[in-house]
């Protein structure tokens, strides 16, 4: 696998770079706060940038007045992955998903998992010059059904994702997204028309730990989540689960309980293993003990579709039908196995699964 992907990359640098020319392009939401500092509107931190400073999230420059996505076009990371690695289990299973990301995010997680992409620049990094019109014409050369933007944080390279995502839908290519869910409304609401599915880190449910641990702030993700639900996008969600800070079964609960009220209990839930990184390295990874209370909690709470990543193997990554409680997706990892959902519906017992099929 890692030595077609690196054919893959580059075979990128030679047929996209060679062809593709720099240039710098223009941010979208923000306005001049003065004659030389802007004010961006992307998120709800509405940085005030000065003059050739970036905003928080590293990843939108002023420049001589202008805001500027400095990440379009530039993508820090492309492959071709399953697109349960997202993850999202109710989505085309068995798919590919052509995935792209530039640096940049505008969260600060101490436990973040990408933390070498999104903590930088997209100056930073080392990137391809690959337009959205590449990106479509390679995820159709690849067979890919999906466009993910994933890796880091998609909202700072709105722009790219943005115009990308219109290219694809005219292409008959779905787009997914896996984000914090850290945006403004207008923003969110541009873009909602041309995504299909989101993956959202709802990372806790505590006010404390989203300002002390992610830099970021929960009601503001939880109106981001409404309004996807508003537009009738498919939703899955993915928490984290990090030893002594969000684990608790009181926060847990709470958690599952506003998905249910807020976003249907048919939405897929993903309990995720943390493994020391960054700047939480000192801690020991979840016990699996944890995710399984993680897991308890979610369908005693009235959940239908929960699910256990990073454990390898375990009981937990397989789709159960809510009703006559087979297994009707069988993976092993991010590998489907067996698929028992035939137009939608439970092979055994003909019950509606939800999400998006085929």
């Amino acid at each position: 696998m890692k030595s077609k992907l690196l054919v893959f990359i580059l075979s990128l640098f030679i047929t996209v770079v060679c062809q593709t020319q720099e240039k710098l392009h223009e941010a979208l939401f923000y306005e001049k706060a003065d004659e030389s500092a802007v004010q961006c509107h992307l998120c709800p931190k509405n940085c005030l940038i000065p003059e050739g400073k970036y905003g928080f999230c590293r990843a939108r420059k002023n420049i001589n007045g202008t805001l500027y996505a400095i990440g379009y076009g530039k993508p820090c990371s492309v492959a071709i992955d399953p697109i349960e690695k997202k993850p999202f289990f109710h989505f085309l299973p068995g798919s590919s998903a052509f995935s792209i990301a530039s640096a940049g995010c505008s969260l600060r997680c101490l436990f973040c998992q990408n933390w070498q992409i999104s903590q930088f620049s997209p100056e930073e990094t080392r990137n391809i010059n690959l337009p959205p019109e590449a990106v479509v014409k390679l995820a159709k050369e690849k067979n890919c059904p999906v466009i993910a933007y994933t890796y880091s944080e998609p909202v700072n390279f709105y722009e790219y994702m943005f115009d990308t995502a219109k290219l694809a839908r005219s292409a008959g290519i779905k787009n997914v997204m896996h984000t914090a869910g850290f945006i403004n409304q207008e923003p969110l609401e541009k873009l909602l028309p041309y995504i299909d599915a989101a993956n959202v880190d709802l990372k806790g449910f505590s006010p404390e730990y989203y300002k002390n641990v992610c830099g970021a702030n929960l009601d503001d993700v939880l109106k981001a989540l409404k309004t996807m639900k508003k537009y009738k996008i498919w939703i899955e969600i993915t928490t984290l689960i990090v030893p002594g800070y969000n684990d608790s079964p009181e926060e847990l609960s709470k958690l599952c309980e506003w998905i249910k009220n807020n976003l249907g209990p048919e939405t897929p839930v993903h309990f995720s293993r943390f493994q020391p990184m960054y700047k939480l390295a000192h801690l020991t990874a979840t016990p699996y003990q944890t995710l399984e209370n993680a897991y308890k909690i979610a369908k005693q709470t009235g959940l239908k579709y929960v699910y256990i990543g990073n454990v390898y193997g375990n009981p937990y990554e397989n789709t159960v039908c809510p009703k006559c409680g087979k297994i009707i997706v069988k993976r092993k990892g991010f590998e489907v196995i067996e698929n028992h959902i035939k137009k939608g519906k439970c092979e055994y017992c003909g019950t509606k699964i939800a999400g998006i099929w085929e």
